[in-house]
């Protein structure tokens, strides 16, 4: 169900379950496995087989959950996507169908997202007569404001890339033959730079979006002390004055 490759420091998760990759338990296992050796990688992509990324969770498997069950259900859902948000490189979501329900909250759980002309994205579970349960209420309204969020989420009505563009849910769409050379040829060009330079300034982006201005500068001005302590400070600043193309190590 899932399908891990790896090209220079690139690593690409692609969900493949027949027929539209839908969320079970199993898969859920499978993809937080797949986040365990990353230790070559500098960026990871997200994306789906056929036509859909993830087209929602398994209606099947949650039918005839109780209460309780359906509870545990939604925190193994934050649990995977959480270890996600929290990697220390940066990810990319490559949209290249249907983003629905848990789709779209896998797809946001990415720095940024790149998606197909044909991609849909939406929040329908209210249609189910239930809320979306794997960070969606929250992940939205942070992504997109309160108001598309709940325009989203209350209505459950699907949107196309282009307005998902209009609202900044994605950073940008293109033709679907070309989504997984646009998004290999962006994340080239990340590992291309400073692994730990890129680290810690997303950890300054998204620890500081949860301080107050003083603060949130504050940690900016120490993990840009710490990049100090690195080669790749020396070896950009080398290259950059030697008028050569760095060589990063990630150290």
């Amino acid at each position: 169900m899932i399908e891990v490759s790896k090209e220079d420091h690139v690593t690409v998760i692609k969900l493949d379950r027949p027929p539209v990759n839908a969320l079970c338990t199993e898969m859920l296992d499978e993809l937080e496995d797949s986040l365990e050796d990353l230790s070559d990688a500098r960026c990871v992509v997200i994306t789906g087989e056929g036509k859909a990324f993830v087209a929602g969770a398994d209606i099947s498997e949650m039918k005839d959950m109780t209460p309780e069950e359906a509870h545990e259900f939604s925190r193994k859902g934050h649990g995977v996507f959480g270890k996600i948000r929290e990697l220390p490189i940066p990810v990319i979501s490559a949209v290249n169908g249907y983003a629905l329900g848990g789709g779209l909250e896998l797809a946001m759980t990415a720095d940024m997202i790149v998606a197909s002309d044909r991609a849909q994205f939406g929040q329908p579970e209210v249609g189910l007569g239930i809320i979306p349960g794997f960070g969606g209420t929250q992940m939205l309204s942070r992504l997109v404001g309160p108001s598309h969020a709940k325009e989203l989420i209350f209505t459950g009505k699907t949107i196309d890339a282009q307005r998902a563009l209009e609202i900044g849910l994605v950073n940008k769409v293109v033709p679907g033959e070309e989504l997984m050379d646009t998004v290999m040829n962006i994340a080239k060009t990340i590992s291309s730079n400073g692994p730990a330079a890129v680290s810690l300034a997303k950890s300054s982006i998204d620890d500081g979006l949860e301080l107050v201005m003083d603060e949130a500068l504050e940690l900016e001005a120490s993990n840009f002390e710490r990049c100090f302590s690195t080669e790749d400070q020396k070896e950009g600043m080398e290259a950059f004055l030697s008028k050569r193309k760095p060589e990063f190590k990630g150290e």
